[in-house]
């Protein structure tokens, strides 16, 4: 397995918000583990939360000896937003706060998917790149119930607007899909300072460039910015049935 995790500032923000976080060792139960978390929430809260759900995550994810990983990524997820909640709450400095989180592992040829927010999971092969998670956002649901196209959802103004974030309310839904992957597929994790600046077949043609793994994922990066890099960027690309790592 090949693995590579980089954030970026981008070109009109002030702090990085971003958190990025991968392991090709073994995290409690879990045979590895890759999570990106995109902050909101005041000039120290945002940064805090992301960089905390990421903590809390993997703290959680230790201590579980749930055989699941379905429930072991869902358990840290609802562990995270309690904690990043309560601390809202006690430091008037950090009111408000709130994560994104895209969270997957990989056991042989399936892949466990768990996200709150709109930082995303791709699947991305030759031919075609698949969304696997859903966006928790207030256009998605626009467009889900037909009152926008995709197109006029990547434009909108309101498109940064999400309806699920960690550490927000008492009670956290989190989604879930285990899809298979084969030899060649590529994921892709991201936040969407990534998503808002390229589009998915703008992504499509860097990923399928003949380069390394952390050739592909800096290029990533460089095309956000290139766009405007409007927000932070956060980015983990992994080939699942390649060797070597890089961070």
């Amino acid at each position: 397995m090949k693995a590579y995790a980089i954030t970026d500032i981008g070109k009109k923000r002030v702090l990085n918000q971003d958190y990025a976080y991968l392991s090709l060792e073994n995290v409690g139960s879990l045979q590895n583990l890759f999570v990106v978390a995109d902050g909101m929430g005041g000039h120290k809260g945002g940064g805090h939360a992301s960089r905390r759900a990421v903590e809390t995550i993997l703290k959680r994810i230790r201590q579980n000896r749930e055989e699941s990983m379905e429930q072991t990524l869902v358990d840290a997820i609802r562990y995270a937003n309690r904690c990043i909640k309560q601390e809202a709450e006690q430091d008037e400095q950090l009111a408000g706060m709130g994560t994104t989180v895209v969270a997957a592992t990989f056991m042989g040829d399936m892949l466990e998917v768990a996200n709150v927010g709109d930082s995303r999971l791709y699947i991305v092969d030759d031919s075609q790149i698949r969304q696997i998670t859903q966006d928790h956002s207030l256009v998605e649901e626009m467009v889900r119930f037909g009152g926008l196209s995709r197109e006029q959802a990547r434009m909108h103004p309101d498109k940064n607007i999400i309806t699920r974030a960690v550490g927000v309310e008492d009670e956290l839904e989190v989604d879930c899909f285990l899809v298979p992957v084969k030899k060649g597929d590529k994921v892709l994790l991201c936040s969407d300072g990534l998503t808002n600046m390229l589009d998915d077949g703008e992504i499509h043609i860097i990923l399928n460039e003949k380069t390394d793994i952390r050739e592909r994922a800096l290029k990533l990066v460089e095309e956000a910015n290139n766009h405007g890099g409007r927000d932070n960027i956060a980015v983990i690309l992994v080939e699942p049935f390649s060797d070597e790592v890089g961070k």
